[in-house]
């Protein structure tokens, strides 16, 4: 019996019942929600190979301005218009700064002046001497000097680039897998990150490293996507670039990525392996062959190595660059190993003598208290519960998943820099932050990305107007620490971010009975949590735009309570100790209540090298510098730090050009005005009259001054234009030149001035590895630096312009 009604002819067998089957019975769908990350098509792979060149090139304008063939015409110039606005809130106002990190200005200055000094790093034209980390940074700096000559805005410019073309590169490495909403959310997250937008403003390594790590990760993105190995060369390439950027900072996420490589790309195991190990050779060639030269060098064709103690670019970066930063042994460092500070005296964070130097609290909590959460923590929480999220959603996704290898490649990078940021016992500021503002965005716009279009499903529009309502509290928390700053803004945003997290949820119910007005609740639901999300970090940024910002530490956003000095430290006008609540913008802070450092420094008006002839009164606010001629109540000698009764040993405190913990300088900016710890941490400000005196016959001399320090060195040498030699690095600690040798160059008539360093002697000039005075550090031996000073003061003549102290190397006495 068959199902068929055919009935054949009279004569006519039947058919097999094969031949006509059962008709096809209509089943019920099954209704399984969408995957909340569904898989998107790649854009088409161009075409390979060097002949395809021209025809790029020729199609590259059409290209940019429209995009992916898949997008919506409007993507591309909202993507454009997102990179030219943070171009233009990075570059607005740039000038205010000054020259910034004068440490780096004056290496981009010799830069300009010397090609052997561009590729060494050096402080100054002449080679003495590098700055303390490798070169790349200084180089796209000082290319754009060469071209617009020297002053700030050609020197900040190219960081301020940077910042846009990282937020491009952050756009299109979310795109890769997820929608352009969640490519354009990362970007404009990581553009309104308060640190961000302080340190693409600034001339530190930290911008060009961010860029190049996001380049990394857009790499590593594309090779997991199909195992290829070019886009796996290209990943090590650019970490060999990083390297020589910042030396062993870049490695913070590298292992994370060669996890993932080797878990999740698409080929067989031995081939992952042999892929990996081709980038390490691409990183070793990229990051290797400057350290292969400098090391090969002998050292007297090539400056000295600025930070080591053994003129050794591996031993500073395996060191103080280094493991040193992690286990708190900074050889180099003023101070060497655990700081000795004055009894009483405890640090920013609740470090105790003796504990972890001053550099704050370590802990889980790191990042996310004092003033460090205002500089990149708004946005944390909620990047930690959407990458929860997305883990937990594509658990049971193919191996080779690219929504799932996304979130371990940004999460990758933000678990493995948040823990070494949160337990590394070295120096540590809050501008590090910067580093973890991609991976950040990047996890937002993701997150958001998948749980915006499943809101309509309960439990995914739960967890997003969760996320928003944590994010929304978090905001509230992190502005009630800068209470003074728009005080309206905190319960705007609390209120908004809930509001809009309540009406998400209203919109989820609303849709199942009307989907039009569900849809409307939502869009105004989400453009209301945007606002509320994004309200706190863009006022921040917003105030740090308008704030200029100079010297060796910078925060950034308005006054938080607690933190080092008032808005943190590097503003202009400087900073002081914790409980410095001095107006912003203004010279001030000092210890709690007001109170001056310990034994008083003054508040005489020195410039780098005049006398302390204040009482250390008024808040800590002294710009004077002290130069052991104390007029005050106590002496003020090499390495004390003397007021009232007596004089009290600092010997030892840490710091690296890249400043003291926390914030610039000690209350009065101790030392040069404007230049705390006697022009440690900042510039000196050089006059008009000093400048003119070092730049007699300058062309006669190899440097037309030397000075203990780089500080103080890079201010004089930008005021004049001509080298000057900074006797022992940074910190002055560096056995960069001994006595004798110093005295061979006078004699040859290579240097012409000798600048007075004050009350800075009290603070690296002293005695071995900076960890005493020259005559206070209990018995402490000198250093180089200190031996040169000792003998020039006691044989040559003193010229004073204004309040600044010179001696005439060619004028000896009698």
């Amino acid at each position: 019996m068959t199902t068929s009604s055919y009935s054949p002819p009279a004569g006519e067998p039947w058919p097999e019942a094969a031949d006509y089957p059962p008709p096809q019975v209509p089943q019920p769908e099954v209704d399984r929600p969408a995957p909340l990350f569904p898989e998107q098509p790649l854009p088409p792979a161009g075409p390979k190979g060097f002949a395809s060149w021209s025809e790029r090139l020729r199609t590259l304008p059409a290209r940019a301005w429209r995009g992916r063939e898949d997008d919506p015409r409007w993507v591309r110039p909202a993507l454009l218009g997102l990179m030219a606005a943070t171009a233009f809130l990075y570059l607005w106002g740039l000038g205010a700064s000054g020259w910034a990190n004068a440490f780096y200005s004056a290496a981009v200055q010799a830069g300009s002046q010397s090609w052997k000094a561009f590729f060494f790093g050096s402080s100054d034209a002449a080679n003495f001497i590098t700055v303390d980390k490798p070169p790349m940074s200084l180089w796209p700096m000082a290319l754009s000097v060469r071209l617009f000559g020297l002053d700030s805005w050609s020197i900040l410019a190219p960081q301020a680039l940077m910042g846009a073309a990282t937020a491009g590169v952050l756009y299109a490495t979310v795109r890769r897998r997820f929608s352009p909403l969640g490519g354009l959310l990362a970007g404009a997250a990581f553009a309104l990150t308060p640190v961000a937008a302080l340190m693409f403003r600034f001339n530190n390594p930290d911008a060009l490293l961010v860029l190049l790590l996001t380049l990394s990760a857009y790499g590593m993105v594309r090779a997991v996507e199909t195992a290829s190995t070019r886009w796996l060369l290209f990943t090590g390439a650019v970490f060999g670039f990083a390297f020589l950027t910042k030396t062993l900072a870049a490695f913070l996420i590298l292992p994370a990525f060669a996890v993932v490589y080797l878990v999740v790309a698409p080929t067989g195991l031995w081939r992952r392996v042999r892929q990996t190990l081709l980038a390490g050779a691409a990183l070793l060639v990229a990051g290797g062959w400057w350290v292969a030269v400098v090391e090969l060098l002998p050292a007297s064709a090539r400056p000295y190595v600025g930070g080591s103690q053994d003129n050794s670019f591996l031993s500073l970066t395996f060191g103080y660059n280094g493991l040193g930063r992690v286990d708190g042994n900074e050889r180099g460092s003023v101070g060497g190993g655990a700081a000795r500070l004055p009894a009483g005296l405890d640090l920013p964070g609740g470090a105790a003598r003796g504990g972890n130097r001053g550099w704050g609290q370590t802990g889980i909590t790191r990042l996310f208290g004092g003033d460090i959460g205002g500089q990149i923590a708004w946005l944390m929480p909620a990047a930690l519960i959407l990458l929860v999220v997305g883990l937990w959603a594509t658990r049971r996704y193919a191996r080779t998943d690219t929504a799932r290898a996304a979130f371990l490649v940004w999460g990758g990078w933000l678990i493995s820099t948040a823990l070494v940021f949160s337990f590394m016992s070295g120096i540590f500021h809050q501008y590090y932050t910067v580093a973890l503002a991609p991976a950040v965005a990047a996890l937002v716009g993701m997150g958001v990305d998948g749980l915006w279009r499943a809101r309509h499903r309960l439990p995914w529009a739960l967890v997003l107007s969760g996320t928003l309502a944590v994010t929304a509290v978090w905001a509230f928390v992190l502005l009630g620490r800068s209470s003074d700053f728009l005080p309206w803004l905190r319960w705007a945003v609390l209120l908004g971010g809930l509001a809009a997290a309540g009406a998400l949820l209203w919109g989820q119910a609303a849709g199942r009975s009307s989907g039009r007005l569900g849809a409307r609740i939502a869009s105004v639901a989400g453009l209301v949590g945007l606002a509320a999300a994004l309200g706190g970090p863009a006022a921040y940024a917003v105030d740090t735009v308008a704030t200029a910002h100079n010297g060796s530490i910078v925060t950034a956003g308005p006054s938080v309570k607690g933190s080092f000095g008032p808005g943190g430290g590097g503003r202009k006008g400087g900073a002081g100790f914790p409980g410095g609540q001095a107006p912003r913008g203004r010279n001030g802070g000092g210890f709690p209540g007001g109170g001056a450092f310990p034994g008083g420094p003054g508040s005489g008006a020195g410039s780098g090298a005049g006398s302390n002839q204040g009482s250390g009164s008024d808040n800590g606010s002294s710009n004077g510098s002290g130069n052991g001629s104390g007029k005050a109540n106590g002496r003020h000698e090499r390495g004390t730090t003397g007021n009232g009764n007596g004089a009290t040993t600092v010997p030892g405190l840490p710091g690296d050009p890249e400043g003291f913990p926390g914030g610039a300088g000690f209350p009065g900016g101790m030392g040069g005005a404007g230049g705390g710890m006697g022009g440690l941490l900042g510039g000196t400000k050089v006059s008009d009259e000093a400048a003119a005196l070092l730049k007699q016959d300058a062309d006669r001399f190899t440097w037309v001054a030397a000075a203990v320090g780089s500080q103080t060195s890079a201010s004089y040498q930008l005021a004049t234009g001509e080298p000057v030699m900074a006797l022992g690095g940074f910190n002055g600690t560096d056995p960069s030149l001994s006595l004798a040798d110093f005295q061979k160059d006078v004699q040859q008539g290579k240097v012409h001035w000798f600048i007075d360093g004050g009350s800075r002697r009290g603070f690296g000039g002293g005695g071995t590895g900076g960890a005493g005075g020259a005559s206070g550090d209990e018995g402490g031996q000198q250093t180089e630096s200190a031996q040169i000073e000792a003998w020039v003061t006691a044989h040559f003549t003193k010229h004073t312009v204004g309040t600044a102290t010179f001696y005439d190397l060619t004028a000896p006495t009698s």
